[in-house]
């Protein structure tokens, strides 16, 4: 074997013998060429199963929508190299936490031959970040909670009682007036309920959950469906309780989410499933309504940067925890909520 052909063996047989990283060459167009051990055993897919499609494959859906991928490419294109660390997708779903360099790979004349990318898994090395994380959260989470709970009893204890007093007065003077006069006065007196009515329903939403995630959400969902002619159905597989920073996250997120099923999804059924997964919680809140609109180019997805602040809310509190959230669903499928939180117990100093 010539000594250029044995050189080229040799390396090549170094890349595949490589587990700790996922290294993988990249056409121009950013489909896969090559694909070692490491990546089948970080990314879960073998490589019959990966070469000649795009590298995308193990972003998040949420990323690939946004052509995040694309952005990328173009990116170590034009300067050689683009690194970063991000949220990566498995063979089987879950996600990890991934450091990854792409280089451009060009010839002796310049021209762009296509890139090489290296992934490594750093999901265990986040532990300090995490602790560090956990501790301001727990904070914020308590003064959120405690700013909650001041509203509420502000808007039970005082508006809510004041607009009752008012129409009460305004039932009162009902029937001293003329007809005219007083269908006006039963039109306000009816607003000014619907007032009440909405009022309660935010004080309810604001008030802390009950002590433990799955009675919190089985009390909020029990009381939060009735009415409304949903089945629901709460699904928990969870290793040990969350630190309460954490569970108040989920707890607030699937809140959010159930509002909208609600009041939105047209649907007859909701499931929620909560389960431990990687040092954290991972939920998903389904259910089998209308589903997303579909933008006139591309997947049926409605991500939070659209503007929608509920959706906004949600992925804003899952991403200050240090987690990820996603939501998706084709129309006539229902949507599906999925987020994932870490539940990392803070260490006492």
């Amino acid at each position: 074997m010539p000594e250029r052909d044995r050189t080229a063996e040799d390396l090549r047989l170094l890349v595949q013998s490589i587990r700790d990283c996922a290294i993988l060459m990249l056409d121009p167009q950013g489909r896969i060429v090559s694909w070692n051990t490491g990546a089948q055993r970080i990314k879960g897919y073998a490589a019959e199963e990966v070469i000649g499609r795009h590298f995308s494959l193990s972003h998040p859906p949420e990323d690939v929508a946004a052509g995040t991928p694309a952005m990328e490419l173009a990116a170590a294109a034009a300067d050689g190299q683009w690194a970063a660390e991000g949220w990566r997708v498995r063979k089987d779903g879950t996600r990890f936490r991934a450091a990854v360099v792409l280089t451009a790979l060009r010839d002796e004349h310049g021209g762009l031959r296509g890139f090489g990318e290296v992934t490594r898994d750093v999901t265990g090395q986040r532990a300090p970040a995490l602790d560090e994380r956990a501790t301001l959260l727990a904070r914020l989470v308590e003064a959120q909670e405690r700013e909650r709970r001041r509203i509420a009893n502000d808007v039970h204890g005082d508006t809510i009682q004041a607009m009752v007093a008012v129409g009460m007065r305004l039932r009162m003077l009902e029937p001293r007036l003329p007809r005219e006069h007083a269908e006006a006065v039963r039109g306000i007196d009816d607003a000014v309920n619907g007032a009440v009515e909405r009022l309660r329903e935010l004080a309810f939403r604001l008030r802390p959950p009950v002590e433990g995630l799955v009675a919190g959400l089985a009390a909020y969902m029990e009381t939060a469906m009735a009415g409304t002619g949903l089945t629901y159905e709460l699904a928990h597989d969870l290793d040990a309780e969350p630190p309460a920073e954490a569970a108040t996250t989920v707890f607030r997120i699937c809140q959010e989410a159930l509002t909208n099923v609600a009041r939105h999804a047209g649907a007859a059924s909701v499931t929620v499933s909560v389960v431990s997964l990687d040092r954290g919680v991972h939920v998903r809140v389904h259910d089998d309504g209308v589903g997303l609109a579909r933008p006139a180019a591309g997947p049926a997805r409605q991500p939070a940067a659209l503007g929608h602040f509920g959706l906004i809310e949600m992925r804003e509190r899952a991403e200050t925890a240090g987690g990820w959230w996603d939501i998706q669903g084709d129309q006539g499928t229902g949507t599906t909520v999925e987020f994932w939180v870490p539940a990392v117990p803070r260490r006492l100093s």
